[in-house]
């Protein structure tokens, strides 16, 4: 019996090279996870022009793409990480908005918007409040790391930064926001995003 199994990122880019419609795949692929993650980060508003831009300019850099990376998230996240810098302003806007009614609207389903809009989440009024207070490069590693589940080289290869600065950033995010809740960031940014 002959199994078929799925292109890895790196084959499909450079199928893309000579066949543009191939990156569709990699869209596919990708887009729905990167759309969450940029929507976490500024707001449904904005994440659908940041993806859009994203998978615009990666394709329009597939020549410089190295296929040794078998995996493109990384370099997708850190094409994305470039555009949500040009909107910091509104993530932290967002950030502070989260931090006074307490309801992440990508996270929880509409009964439990509605719920939370009754009690609202301290936790993640806190958690906003200490998000909206880190450094741009520190938040982008820590979310990096939390909502789109990257490792240490991932969010490195990502950022196009050395591994110890992802752990120094890692290390200063999560004890400033452990500072602000007063438990490990990891469990609250952690514990309610995935499902």
């Amino acid at each position: 019996m002959i199994t078929h199994t799925e292109p890895d990122d790196a084959e499909v880019i450079d199928r893309a090279r000579r066949d543009p419609a191939v990156f569709s795949v990699l869209f596919d692929r990708h887009a729905p996870a990167l759309h969450r993650y940029v929507t976490r980060r500024l707001g449904e508003s904005l994440a659908d022009d940041v993806v859009a831009d994203t998978f615009l300019a990666a394709f329009r850099k597939l020549g410089r793409y190295d296929t040794a990376h078998r995996d493109a998230r990384p370099w997708l996240y850190g094409i994305a990480a470039n555009l949500i810098g040009r909107h910091r302003r509104a993530e932290v806007r967002a950030y502070r908005a989260l931090a006074r009614i307490g309801v992440d609207e990508v996270e929880q389903s509409y009964t439990d918007r509605v719920e939370a809009r009754v009690s609202a989440s301290a936790a993640h009024r806190k958690l906003a409040e200490a998000l909206a207070t880190l450094s741009p490069q520190d938040r982008e590693v820590l979310l990096m790391v939390a909502w789109a589940d990257f490792g240490y080289q991932e969010v490195a290869l990502a950022l196009g930064i050395p591994v110890g600065t992802v752990r120094s950033r890692l290390h200063r995010a999560r004890r400033k926001t452990r500072a602000a809740l007063g438990a490990d960031p990891s469990a609250v940014v952690e514990g309610n995003t995935r499902g």
